[in-house]
């Protein structure tokens, strides 16, 4: 019998990643990614960030093909498609479904004026209870602002997408959307299970722009036509899952349950802990979106909370500080150095604003050196301390919210791999963090195997992905309590004097 076979493309803002997995037992075969160095991110002015929507579509065709080419792959044995993309970012179309401009990505923070006019105009109560956000700098504010500023533009859009919706618009040739992807856009009502008609009304949009609504999991799109020939597979094969990068990558980690949180720890870092409760007493630190699995009658709420200076920050300090050293021999001599670091403080803050800080800028500080004391080990251990202690304070944020902490699940990135840091976080949360080698990507593909029934659940579909390390919460953790109090208490009075 002919092998089976997934694919799940990973629509990121630097490349294109399509993973290919069996039906047997959902082991990943093969993965590329293009171009093979980032792609390029245009911006017009100070604080945008656009691509061109054609460009993810063009690298997913390339992608796909090395993908056949290097696995051996028939087209024909190819099941299924699950895609993850970029969060956030705006995509309209006009009634021939090409772009009108090119797309506004998610770290365009242009539309913030937008969100709170919009927000003003609705309620901070009504975003509250049925939308769990502000409208903020999501989709639909970069929408309002394309309203406000390009109107011309604005008037020959046909339907607006996220870019997954894109690519699956690619694909078959029609405009669908979910209620996940409604949820980052700050487009779905929680309360009346339904998009949030009130809120574009509020707007001045019309609901004819919001595409076809689909289930995150289940058929979406048949390949058809051009789409098909392109991306060089047959035509009637189904897209049968899509989500945002991080909803997915918690999926990818099989963190589908309350209680359960996904944690990365790249140039920033993003905390995604999973919720059954409904509401919410952030709106600002925190983001609250649909997850892969909610349903109105069993919620399953992702709260997301990014901090942007954390892997930025002991990058720039291998670079500056120890340009000869890796990293594995950075955290080597950080765990010869005493927990607190002989008083020795790192602020990991100097990427921008802080969100889970109320937007504050403080940038990023060191506190309490000693000439005659402190040596490049404990700036490594003080550097991975600080960004453990911002995961912390994040995660003290979460469980006044309301999310209990009992599993951490991390990808396999070189901060999680770090003892020092990962055994802070595990000794302070009281959770256990295990690490997992796996891909959004192949998530993605694995999820579409999940809905076309090929797995029961994401629990035997990523049965194959081996525990690579784990850490428990160590029995002294005293040192580490003092240690983060005087950080936290430190940070607390630096909130009292941002940047302006």
């Amino acid at each position: 019998m002919a092998h089976r076979y997934w694919i799940g493309y990973d629509i990121g803002s630097s490349s294109v990643k399509a993973a290919l997995v069996d039906s047997e037992e959902g082991t990943e075969l093969g993965r590329v990614q293009f171009p093979k160095k980032e792609m390029p991110i245009s911006a017009p002015q100070p604080g945008w960030g656009e691509q061109d929507p054609a460009l993810w579509w063009h690298n997913a065709v390339l992608a796909t093909r090395e993908l056949l080419l290097t696995t051996g792959a028939s087209p024909e044995n190819i099941q299924g498609i699950g895609i993850s993309y970029q969060m956030h970012g705006l995509v309209a179309v006009d009634k021939d479904l090409n772009p009108v401009r090119p797309s506004i990505i998610w770290c365009d923070s242009r539309a913030v004026g937008s969100g709170e006019v919009l927000l003003g105009k609705v309620g901070e109560t009504a975003c509250r209870k049925s939308l769990l956000n502000a409208p903020g700098n999501f989709t639909l504010s970069k929408l309002a602002w394309v309203k406000q500023y390009e109107p011309q533009v604005f008037e020959k859009i046909h339907k607006i997408m996220l870019p997954g919706d894109y690519i699956a618009m690619r694909l078959s040739g029609r405009c669908t959307t979910t209620a996940s992807g409604l949820s980052e856009g700050i487009l779905w009502d929680f309360g009346r299970h339904e998009p949030a008609w009130w809120l574009l009304e509020a707007a001045g949009i019309d609901r004819g722009l919001v595409p076809d609504l689909v289930p995150t999991f289940g058929e979406q799109v048949l390949l058809h036509g051009d789409g098909a020939r392109e991306i060089g597979l047959p035509e009637g094969i189904p897209v049968l899952y899509r989500a945002g990068d991080q909803p997915n990558n918690a999926l990818s980690l099989n963190v589908m349950q309350p209680g359960e949180v996904a944690a990365t720890g790249g140039t920033s870092g993003v905390v995604y802990a999973v919720t059954d409760r409904t509401q919410t007493g952030e709106m600002s630190r925190i983001n609250n979106f649909a997850h892969v699995n909610h349903r109105r009658d069993a919620p399953r709420i992702g709260k997301l909370l990014c901090i942007n200076g954390t892997g930025i920050q002991y990058s720039w300090m291998q670079q500056q500080v120890s340009p000869g050293l890796d990293y594995p021999e950075m955290n080597r001599q950080g765990a010869a150095i005493p927990v607190g670091c002989d008083g020795l403080r790192i602020y990991p803050f100097g990427n921008g604003a802080e969100r889970m800080l109320d937007n504050a800028r403080l940038g990023a500080r060191i506190s309490g050196l000693d000439f005659n004391l402190h040596s490049r080990p404990h700036l490594y251990r003080a550097a991975l301390e600080g960004i453990a202690f911002s995961f912390v304070y994040g995660m003290e944020i979460l469980k006044q919210d309301g999310v209990p902490l009992q599993k951490i699940r991390a990808g396999n990135d070189n901060l999680f791999r770090a003892q020092v840091f990962s055994e802070t976080i595990a000794t302070l949360t009281g959770s256990s963090i295990e690490m997992v080698a796996t891909t959004g990507a192949a998530g993605a593909a694995r999820a579409a195997a999940v809905a076309a029934g090929a797995f029961p659940s994401m629990t035997e579909a990523t049965a194959t992905d081996a525990v690579q390390l784990s850490y428990e919460p160590l029995p002294e953790a005293g040192p580490y309590r003092e240690a983060y109090a005087g950080w936290k208490n430190e940070l607390t009075e630096q909130l009292k004097h941002p940047i302006p």
